[in-house]
């Protein structure tokens, strides 16, 4: 199966390319959403659609500071998913292409967004579960 390698600071994610719309350009702005959770970084318009935009280093890690993330507003990349009840941009600090994995170890979940980890050449990669994620995503917009 085909997934889009990115990277969060030095650690390097996968999700399946096929839950992936495109990847864009971080804004320089976002909209603030009121009550939402530190990982939510806000709304962005793209080509006359409102999507929301997570800080996905801080959705993994909450309490992560500031400086592990892209060191500034419109720096980093916005990963888009179509999910099957909203589209949503999740910040990431780079991204890196589109490999196969085959294999994702079937080791104990530390997390519902974690799926396993997996080896491409040399590297290890997290490979995280579109589901996991989005229901993340939705507790992040509730009771912020």
């Amino acid at each position: 199966m085909r997934h889009v390698i990115f990277r969060l600071d030095r650690d390097r994610y996968a999700l399946p390319l096929d839950a992936v719309r495109e990847v864009v350009n971080a804004p320089e702005h976002y909209s603030r959403v009121p009550h939402a959770r530190d990982s939510v970084k806000g709304v962005m318009t793209l080509r006359g659609r409102v999507v929301p935009v997570i800080d996905l280093g801080r959705l993994l890690t909450p309490g992560l500071q500031p400086a592990s993330l892209p060191a500034a507003l419109g720096t980093g990349k916005v990963v888009l998913l179509e999910l099957v009840r909203r589209e949503l941009g999740l910040l990431v600090t780079e991204v890196e292409g589109i490999e196969s994995i085959e294999k994702v170890g079937s080791q104990a979940r530390a997390s519902r967004v974690v799926r396993g980890l997996a080896r491409v050449g040399p590297l290890t990669i997290t490979v995280l579960d579109v589901e996991g994620l989005d229901a993340a995503v939705a507790a992040s917009f509730a009771n912020g």
